[in-house]
């Protein structure tokens, strides 16, 4: 066999022991996030912000969790610069400056929110190892707390933002509301901002459609604890969406880019929207063209979640499988395509995540 006649590529070493710096830095990261997860489920960091510098067994107790455990992630905590120790490796603190970014008291500033994301896609990596094989899709039933993790992150972000903040981008719409109108919300999951419509404005009607029994079943256990009576819940297929002229207000929070057939959806929303109706879009912020991402603070997070989530249940589906990063670009042309000729895009402050769309017929 003849030697080969291209020329051996040369490396340049000081970038190369830069990048292997940076993949430590990666792997320390991934770590971290997964015992952050475990903090923040657990109640760790909520706990050790109302003790002074504790022992491992003073923090497992304030907790109530097994000691062993908690002094391991402890460990992990302390050595990745999350947790502060004593010079005897035995007292431990959650700096205040680090609890306003990692406890359930810091409201949308809690990232620990998000860390859960890591460990849960992590349950899929075997099946999307197969995917990138033979392609195709994971299902959304593969994903058991992804409704929990998603209705706890709009917690922080849509919720308590949605009276105040969200509905009033539209103008006239929390006027009309108070009056009295018939509003669905498209992919409701858990109905949590549903919920939230129907307690705040009495006299409107409400509906909320979703594919995950389960998710419904906890929207519907909600509505019925508070005693909320202008609201249901329906399992649907919104592929064949389909009700002409039936609502006022049609609202979807993060839920149309991983739909089998977003543009068909998005008809099925134009044509039941009656006359003078809005619709209302939350959806993940970022352009189409990732050469345009590269400065998007949460873009490595957002494109993983995409390809382990957003794109795959939609693939699996035999969908167009978008993903959560189609970008704005890509959302104008489908709302245009879908008949809506009045698209007006908003910003929250509070909220580096996602896009707020006006969208009407005029």
């Amino acid at each position: 066999m003849e030697a080969s006649t291209h020329p051996q590529t040369k490396i340049d070493t000081q970038r190369a022991e830069a990048f292997a710096d940076k993949l430590v830095g990666v792997l320390n990261g991934g770590a971290l996030c997964l015992m952050t997860s475990v903090g923040h489920r657990t109640g760790l960091f909520d706990a050790m912000t109302q003790l002074p510098p504790a022992s491992s067994h003073e923090i497992a107790a304030a907790a109530k969790l097994d000691e062993r455990y908690v002094r391991e992630w402890l460990g992990a905590m302390t050595v990745g610069g999350i947790v502060e120790c004593d010079a005897t490796g035995t007292q431990f603190r959650l700096p205040p400056e680090h609890a306003a970014v990692l406890t359930r008291s810091a409201a949308a500033d809690n990232m620990a929110v998000f860390a859960q994301y890591i460990g849960l896609l992590g349950g899929v990596e075997d099946r999307i190892v197969e995917c990138f094989r033979n392609g195709g899709g994971v299902p959304y039933d593969a994903y058991p707390r992804f409704h929990e993790v998603m209705a706890e992150d709009s917690g922080q972000s849509v919720l308590p933002a949605l009276v105040d903040q969200v509905l009033p981008l539209a103008p006239g719409v929390p006027e009309a509301l108070e009056r009295g109108i018939d509003v669905l919300d498209i992919g409701c999951g858990r109905g949590r901002a549903l919920n939230l419509m129907a307690r705040t404005y009495p006299k409107s009607r409400f509906v909320g459609y979703d594919l995950n029994d389960e998710a419904l079943e906890f929207a519907r256990s909600e509505a019925k604890s508070n005693g909320t009576t202008n609201i249901r819940f329906e399992a649907r297929d919104l592929t064949t969406f389909d009700e002409p002229d039936c609502y006022d207000l049609i609202t979807a929070f993060d839920a149309i880019h991983d739909q089998k057939a977003p543009d068909r959806v998005l008809a099925g929303i134009a044509r039941a929207l009656r006359q003078g109706g809005t619709f209302l879009m939350q959806d993940i912020a970022g352009s189409s063209h990732v050469h345009k991402n590269f400065d998007h603070p949460i873009g490595p997070l957002l494109y993983t979640v995409s390809c382990m989530h957003c794109m795959t249940v939609s693939l699996a589906q035999g969908g167009m499988g978008l993903g959560a990063m189609w970008g704005e670009e890509k959302a104008y042309e489908m709302l245009h395509a879908a008949g809506f000729n009045d698209v007006q895009k908003h910003n929250l402050s509070h909220d580096v995540q996602n896009n707020y769309y006006v969208v009407r017929v005029v």
